[in-house]
């Protein structure tokens, strides 16, 4: 059986195959949207933080022989840390200035963070096995699937899902959002804001690391891998609409998909097919799928 005349045991295995993809878009634009929407900050340092998630683990085996369960907790929580520290020293002096600041700042930090990893260890790049647990594959009837890709969209869509629900349906989640929009009023019934915006951005960079750690087994783990796909994933946020929670994960997924079957169809087309939609989408809603219009 073929659809457009492509066997359809292909069409179906990269359909699957873009929905890993879409999975990791997700995660990262995730963070990405937390912080925008939240503190109003174009997180530029995004990419940077998702390589030293990813560099967190493999430190973490390499050395200390750390595995991969303990790393999925560690190495978010370093780099949490390190986005707490980043956001008291510098993004706090800038919250009342224009967000174009933020994004100097921020890049400024990424060509700074990932200058040092290259001193470091070069970019030829270091590998991350994978886990026992997840070894091997499953047989589909269409396609073999890699056990490892699955558990990444699986535990993608959990934390996504997870993000969501604490900012959109807790009380936290309403002290954020009603801090970020009148900080004054919230501090008179008794909230830290500031502590509450400094957690925020060390979640969001939590986020990015667990993304890295995520993709480590995956890709090699070299100090330009943020670099490579920091675009498509403001791309994606953009798409999904700045600051949207979920609009940044459902964008992600599905431009993930498209961009899995461009590679069937078109596949001169797929490095730029995420671009070609992001252009429609902002000539016939410039918010965003997802966004308000202000």
């Amino acid at each position: 059986m073929e659809i457009f005349g492509i066997p359809l045991q292909a069409f179906l295995g990269q359909l699957l195959l873009g929905l890993v993809s879409g999975a990791f878009y997700a995660m990262l634009s995730l963070g990405l949207a937390v912080i925008f929407g939240l503190l109003g900050i174009i997180n530029f340092a995004h990419g940077v933080l998702y390589m030293m998630g990813a560099y967190a683990s493999w430190i973490l085996l390499d050395s200390f022989g750390v595995n991969y369960w303990f790393a999925l907790i560690l190495a978010p929580l370093v780099v949490g840390i390190l986005g707490v520290v980043i956001e008291r020293l510098f993004l706090r002096h800038l919250y009342k200035l224009d967000p174009l600041y933020g994004l100097l700042l921020t890049f400024g930090l990424a060509l700074i963070i990932e200058g040092v990893f290259r001193y470091e260890y070069g970019v030829s790049g270091q590998s991350y096995p994978t886990p026992d647990l997840l070894a091997g594959a499953t047989n589909l009837g269409f396609m073999v699937l890699p056990n490892y890709r699955a558990w990444v969209v699986v535990a993608s869509l959990a934390v996504c899902f997870a993000v969501w629900f604490l900012i959109e349906r807790t009380r936290l989640g309403a002290y954020l959002r009603a801090g970020t929009e009148n900080a004054p009023l919230v501090q008179a019934f008794g909230v830290n804001v500031p502590v509450l915006v400094m957690l925020t951005y060390g979640g969001g960079a939590a986020l990015a690391a667990l993304a890295g750690v995520l993709a480590a087994p995956v890709i090699n783990i070299t100090p330009l891998m943020g670099e490579n796909i920091i675009i498509v994933v403001f791309a994606v946020v953009v798409i999904g609409g700045m600051g949207s929670i979920i609009g940044s994960v459902v964008s992600g997924l599905v431009l993930g998909v498209i961009e899995g079957l461009t590679r069937v169809f078109y596949p001169e087309a797929s490095n730029v097919v995420i671009f070609v939609v992001m252009v429609i989408v902002l000539v016939l809603r410039p918010a965003g799928l997802f966004g308000k219009e202000t």
